[in-house]
């Protein structure tokens, strides 16, 4: 396959080169975070499967920062690349990979000295603080591998090499599930047997990541080098990677403020929601992947200046997101019980159970709103349109969060997920908006 498909293939075949190797990866990064909840849930018990979903949405924050701060980065090298720029390509990848490694150990120390701290002022259940506050420290350690490794992903998909960080991902779930079963259920580690099977799996990664990424930059010959750090790449990227890293961190900081409202209903409540959650997640990742897709798409066809092959992709997305829908709202319809079931095993409360089930049955018919908003803010991300991006996001936690806040109190845990699709809605609407007044067919000549 040539490296610029993006630019030469039919939109619906590009973008399903690009997106099923990351839905494939995507899809094994989630398997293994379940297999952390599933093996804690079964071998442990349930609270040691709250105890891992109440530091879940704090950790989110963190990957979030990784994952917008290479996605943002990542337009600019995608736009560097379309453009057959390589020199500039190769400065904005050394100081992307610079700055967010210094990001990553300074965040690590914060989070390690005030895990408990931090979990305290998240309404954490008492009886599963330790357990949390454990499993957090740990969490911690391993920040940098993290953030190294979905910089490097980011940084590979943004070359059109969605392959690689596929294989390395797979390779790192596999040993990740593995390490799950012998640390707690050979040596009994408990929920620090799941963090440190994250954190050694996720080591390895990043440092294979890391040596074969090297390895491909080699492959594109420039007359002259740049060094690790330069100050005109770091405002470009800085440019772009900043809204987005604000708009990952800030909703997931939303969501942060959620996990506070669920866990202030016990932990037999917040056991099944973080079942549901999981669940939620892997249902997301078809839609996260197209959304990655239109995003590097945009990015080099702009950098081509291919225009109307952008918008031709961008409509092609709306049929690829309605079938991937149908296809989730199917699963969950019929299979509800059983996902919560393989979380929770037979020793689950009643009240755990009804609570991911009911959550479960009503999202399912609402996944179409997340693709379509996906998709929509992949286009503008990929052009570098982050204003109106950023404020659409910003209105969908808005909405997520003063529900929660407001009316869970009053009304029930229902209500945390009952605001869900209509923050997903407005986001969309806010966003489509946006790409109908054109503006972001010209956000890269004018910066």
């Amino acid at each position: 396959m040539k490296k610029d498909y993006l630019i030469q293939e039919n939109p619906l075949k590009a973008l399903f080169i690009f997106a099923i190797p990351m839905m494939i990866g995507n899809l094994f990064q989630q398997f293994y975070a379940m297999t952390d909840s599933i093996v804690v849930g079964r071998f442990v018990g349930e609270n040691a499967l709250a105890a891992v979903g109440a530091s879940y949405s704090l950790t989110t924050v963190f990957i979030s920062i990784a994952i917008g701060g290479g996605g943002g980065a990542s337009v600019i090298t995608g736009q560097y690349f379309g453009a057959g720029d390589y020199k500039q390509m190769k400065s904005s990848i050394r100081t992307a990979l610079t700055s967010f490694l210094v990001l990553s150990i300074v965040l690590g120390v914060f989070g390690f000295l005030f895990s408990r701290q931090i979990m305290t002022a998240l309404n954490t259940p008492g009886n599963i603080l330790g357990q949390a506050v454990e499993y957090l420290k740990i969490y911690f350690l391993g920040l940098p591998f993290l953030f190294m490794y979905n910089v490097l992903s980011a940084m590979f998909n943004a070359l059109g090499r969605s392959r690689i960080p596929l294989y390395l991902l797979i390779f790192s779930s596999v040993f990740n599930i593995v390490l799950d079963i012998f640390f707690v259920c050979s040596l009994h580690l408990g929920v620090a047997g799941v963090a440190w099977a994250t954190l050694i799996a996720q080591g390895i990664s990043a440092f294979l990541s890391f040596f074969i990424f090297i390895r491909e930059l080699r492959t594109y010959s420039t007359a002259d080098s740049l060094g690790w750090f330069e100050k005109k790449a770091f405002r470009e990227m800085t440019r772009v990677a900043m809204p987005s890293i604000l708009q990952q961190s800030a909703v997931s900081i939303g969501m942060m403020l959620v996990q506070s409202v669920v866990n202030s209903f016990g932990a037999e409540v917040l056991a099944g929601f973080s079942a549901a959650m999981r669940v939620e997640n892997l249902c997301m990742v078809p839609m996260a992947a197209m959304g990655n897709a239109i995003s590097a798409y945009t990015a080099q066809n702009i950098g081509a200046h291919k225009i109307e092959r952008v918008k031709q992709g961008y409509h092609t997305g709306y049929g690829i997101v309605f079938g991937f829908a149908l296809f989730i709202l199917i699963v969950l319809e019929f299979g509800y019980g059983a996902l919560i079931g393989m979380f929770l095993g037979d020793e689950g409360t009643i009240l755990a159970r009804q609570t991911g089930m009911q959550c479960l049955r009503f999202m399912g018919w609402f996944f179409v709103l997340i693709g379509l908003k996906m998709i929509t803010d992949g286009v503008l991300r990929g052009a570098g349109d982050m204003k109106v991006f950023t404020i659409a996001n910003l209105v969908n936690l808005s909405i997520r969060v003063a529900v929660a806040a407001v009316y869970a109190p009053r009304f029930g845990i229902q209500m945390v997920w009952a605001a869900v699709p209509l923050g997903w809605l407005v986001n969309y609407l806010i966003s489509f908006m946006e790409y109908r007044t054109g503006k972001w067919e010209i956000t890269r000549k004018t910066n």
